[in-house]
């Protein structure tokens, strides 16, 4: 009979640690991390961002219409011509396509070619960088990769506090040096991040 209450105290208290370890692991946030899951997903760049360049051209007119060109608001919406506002920020390039055809066709046209596309999409790092200035994104880009574009450290650099800052406004804290080493994960840079490399103290 001992034994058999050791056994179950033993079992309570083993399921009091588990039960405590959950609760504060599900209360961990990832913000101001270096985590490369921190910010969009592989899906969510693909989508327009309140910033993004977003070139429209209506084709199949009797008359040519010039290509409109136009950054998203902070509204997240363009203004095209005779149908007003479009929501533009959230949505891919073929799904802006399709809501801007249906706004012109067939209550303004009766044929409609609609073809939709981005401008340069950029990042930008600044700061003790041998070169601060806008790059272009061209792909999966992390933080010690954008700053080796911009021709890397300086002499200067704290290389251990350098601040991402989302285009949604999110910031997080990176340490470059525990990159390197294999300590730390490096976080992805989307379109419209900025990278700012802060001086050494001493």
């Amino acid at each position: 009979m001992k034994l058999f209450w050791k056994a179950s105290s033993l079992g309570f208290f083993a399921c009091g640690l588990l039960f405590t370890s959950v609760i504060f692991t599900g209360c961990h946030s990832p913000v101001m991390t270096g985590s490369p899951s921190t910010g969009y997903t592989t899906a969510e760049v693909a989508r327009f961002h309140v910033g993004d360049t977003v070139i429209v051209t209506l084709s199949g007119l009797p008359s040519d219409i010039l290509p409109h060109q136009e950054p998203i608001k902070e509204d997240g919406t363009i203004t095209m011509p005779d149908i007003g506002h479009v929501q533009a920020a959230g949505k891919t390039a073929g799904e802006l396509q399709n809501e801007i055809y249906n706004l012109y066709v067939p209550k303004l046209y009766r044929h409609l070619t609609v073809t939709v596309n981005t401008g340069d999409r950029v990042y930008y790092v600044t700061g003790e960088v041998k070169q601060p200035a806008r790059q272009l994104y061209s792909g999966q880009m992390t933080v010690t990769k954008a700053i080796t574009t911009a021709g890397d450290f300086t002499d200067f650099a704290n290389h251990k506090k350098v601040l991402l800052t989302r285009a949604n406004g999110q910031r997080i804290k990176v340490n470059c040096d525990k990159i390197q080493a294999g300590k730390a994960v490096d976080p992805f840079v989307y379109p419209n991040d900025q990278i700012q490399v802060p001086r050494r103290i001493w």
